[in-house]
């Protein structure tokens, strides 16, 4: 018998028939013989009609009560799947995310876990029962809701599974399972059927959409197996692991898709996929003094604005001026609070100007065959030529090489590189059940 986590997003649930279709799928699951932790995302686009309707009412609603209001949509999904389960004649029960155990710290509308007290949802599975548990939020030490951002249901099953030891945590979407690229972009991206952690936290990192950040960090630190796959299916799906199949899943897990030994990483693919993302701008600090701690403080001051950074690339444009270009990427939701904080502090840092642009797109190749394969640069900057698409900036890691384009350029860029590396299927693989990509 195994204890599996599974997680359903929004579009798994987005109406009656998808919320019976998803309760039968957890009724066989247990009528197989193992323990079930549902975690769940509020239904369709609920959480978006919720922040229409705060929008007509306030243009600064408080944050507090934003995370009271946003954690509904969650109760609601939880509480109907628990209905509907029942029905089918199989005890559940459901838990809001501080029944449940989740601590977080305060910052509302981004909370990050701090702790894990599942009581009662262990007593539910002693007992036998199914756990419906509301993804995507929390308690603070004050008693107070709080939400995990967008995407946080990811984080929320994971971290239930590493407190539950489960055996697996499976998260079910509307594809069926890690893609190549985004199947929007590149119809015949082809189905990753098995990939590491390492990998997976480069590709979430980088713009995937697929699988929230801080779940795939949870998983790593933790040792949790995921299984991504689509609840609109019966196909495989995506394996994300770094470790040996655990024999008590009793047939759920492939040996092929977990095992992982020194030949398998010399066989591997070397290009897993590509990312890619539109949610970054890019600014230049330009003049600034190249003399030592200035960048430093430069970036104390941006982290002082609650900014995340991204890529950085520092370089001087006249000999002996003693002055340096700083261009950095990060969220277009910082920018403009970042540009304040520059701005604020020109006297201190005495640059000359102040460059910001919103029209650039990042594509990001990953892959852990980089580390034993040369030419991947050359092979992804030719691709890049033939197709026209001029570089602004290039960022690397061990199994990573990111490139900023220009906007208009992304989608070309990353079809070209896809087919340079031999990644696209014969034919169609890519199908998006509910039209979300979640």
């Amino acid at each position: 018998m195994a204890l599996i986590v599974q997680k359903y997003g929004g579009s798994s649930v987005s109406d009656a028939e998808a919320m019976k279709r998803v309760a039968r799928r957890i009724v066989d699951t247990r009528n197989a013989g193992h323990n079930v932790v549902v975690v769940v995302s509020a239904m369709g686009d609920s959480t978006d009609d919720l922040l229409d309707l705060a929008a007509e009412l306030t243009d600064n609603p408080p944050e507090r009560e934003m995370d009271m209001l946003l954690s509904a949509g969650e109760r609601i999904s939880m509480s109907l799947l628990a209905m509907t389960i029942n029905a089918m004649g199989v005890p559940a029960v459901s838990y809001t995310g501080a029944q449940a155990g989740i601590m977080t710290d305060a910052h509302f509308g981004r909370a990050h876990i701090t702790g894990m007290v599942p009581e009662r949802v262990a007593r539910s599975i002693r007992s036998g029962q199914v756990a419906i548990v509301a993804g995507f939020q929390g308690v603070s030490s004050d008693d107070d809701v709080t939400t995990l951002g967008r995407g946080g249901s990811d984080t929320t099953a994971v971290a239930l599974a590493a407190a539950l030891h489960a055996d697996v945590c499976e998260i079910y979407t509307d594809v069926d399972g890690l893609f190549t690229a985004d199947p929007r972009i590149v119809p015949n991206a082809r189905r990753i059927h098995r990939i590491s952690q390492e990998e997976t936290l480069e590709l979430a990192s980088h713009g995937a959409k697929i699988l929230h950040l801080r779940a795939v960090e949870f998983a790593r630190r933790y040792k949790v197996p995921i299984h991504v796959r689509s609840s609109f299916s019966s196909k495989d799906g995506t394996w994300i692991s770094n470790s040996p199949a655990n024999p008590e899943l009793q047939g759920l897990v492939p040996e092929s898709a977990l095992a992982t030994t020194q030949e398998d990483n010399v066989e591997a693919p070397i290009i897993s996929g590509i990312a890619h993302d539109r949610s970054q701008d890019k600014i230049t600090v330009v003049g600034i003094a190249d003399t030592p701690g200035m960048a430093a403080r430069l970036f104390e001051i941006i982290t002082a604005a609650g900014a995340n950074i991204d890529m950085i690339v520092q370089n001087v444009p006249t000999s002996g001026t003693g002055r340096a270009n700083i261009t950095f990427t990060l969220p277009s939701s910082d920018a403009d609070k970042t540009m304040e904080a520059i701005k604020a502090a020109k006297e201190e840092l005495d640059y000359s100007d102040l460059w910001y642009n919103a029209d650039i797109g990042i594509l990001s190749l990953i892959g852990a065959g980089m580390r034993t394969n040369p030419g991947v640069s050359a092979k992804l900057f030719g691709a890049l030529s033939e197709a026209g698409v001029n570089i602004d900036l290039i960022s690397t890691s061990e199994i990573r090489i990111s490139v900023v384009t220009k906007l208009a350029d992304l989608d070309k860029a990353v079809r070209a590189v896809h087919s340079a590396f031999g990644l696209d299927a014969t034919e169609s693989e890519a199908v998006v059940y509910g039209g979300t990509g979640r």
